[in-house]
C-alpha cells in the first residue's frame, strides 16, 4: 500500500473544522512559483486558481488578499477594503517569519496569526476555487464561501484584471 503524503497544517485545520476539500500534490518544475503555470499543471482553469498575498497597511497592520493567479492586487482597492490609507506588499524575506509560509506555498489558512483576509469577489463566481495548502506544489480545492467563513474573511473587489498577463500565459487565445 502506497504511503499517503503528509497533510499540511491547513488540511489539518480544515479536517478539524469538518470543512470539505480535496488536495492535489503536484510535481512542479524546479523553482516554479508562477500561479498560472501551477494551475495548468493542476489541470484547473487559471481563473479558479487563487494566490495569497500579504500586505502591510499604513497603520502598520497586516492584511491578506486572495486573488486570481492571472490577476494582480489593486493596491488602492485593497487599502479601501482594509480601511487603510494605503497598503504595500511585504518583502518576500518577511513572509516566513510573519506567516510561517514561504513564497509559492503561502496559504490563507493556518498562518501563525490570523490577519484580516479579503477574497476577491470573482471567487464567488465559482463553486470551487484552488489555493495553496501551505506547501509548494500542494493545492486545496474548496468552496470560496467555506474558505471565506473559515478565515473570518470578506469578499471585496481587490484584483486588478491583468488580461494581457492571462492571455500571454494561458495560450488558449
Amino acid at each position: 500500500m502506497a504511503k499517503q503524503p503528509d497533510k499540511t497544517n491547513a488540511m489539518r485545520l480544515l479536517d478539524r473544522a469538518k470543512i470539505p476539500y480535496t488536495a492535489q500534490y503536484l510535481t512542479l518544475p524546479d523553482g516554479l512559483t508562477d500561479g498560472v503555470t501551477v494551475a495548468r499543471v493542476a489541470g484547473v482553469p487559471p481563473e479558479t486558481a487563487f494566490k495569497t498575498l500579504v500586505t502591510r497597511g499604513a497603520s502598520g497592520g497586516y492584511y491578506v488578499f486572495v486573488v486570481p493567479v492571472c490577476d494582480s492586487l489593486h493596491l488602492k482597492r485593497a487599502a479601501k477594503a482594509a480601511g487603510e490609507k494605503s497598503v504595500e506588499m511585504i518583502r518576500q524575506a518577511a513572509l516566513l517569519p510573519l506567516t510561517g509560509y514561504i513564497h509559492g506555498g503561502c496559504s490563507p489558512i493556518g498562518m501563525k496569526k490570523r490577519f484580516p483576509t479579503f477574497l476577491d469577489e470573482s471567487a464567488t463566481a465559482h463553486p470551487i476555487i484552488h489555493v495553496s495548502a501551505g506547501r509548494v506544489g500542494v493545492q486545496l480545492s474548496l468552496s470560496p464561501h467555506d474558505l471565506c467563513a473559515f478565515v473570518g474573511g470578506a469578499f471585496a473587489a481587490v484584483a486588478d484584471r491583468d488580461f494581457l498577463h492571462y492571455v500571454h500565459n494561458n495560450k488558449e487565445y
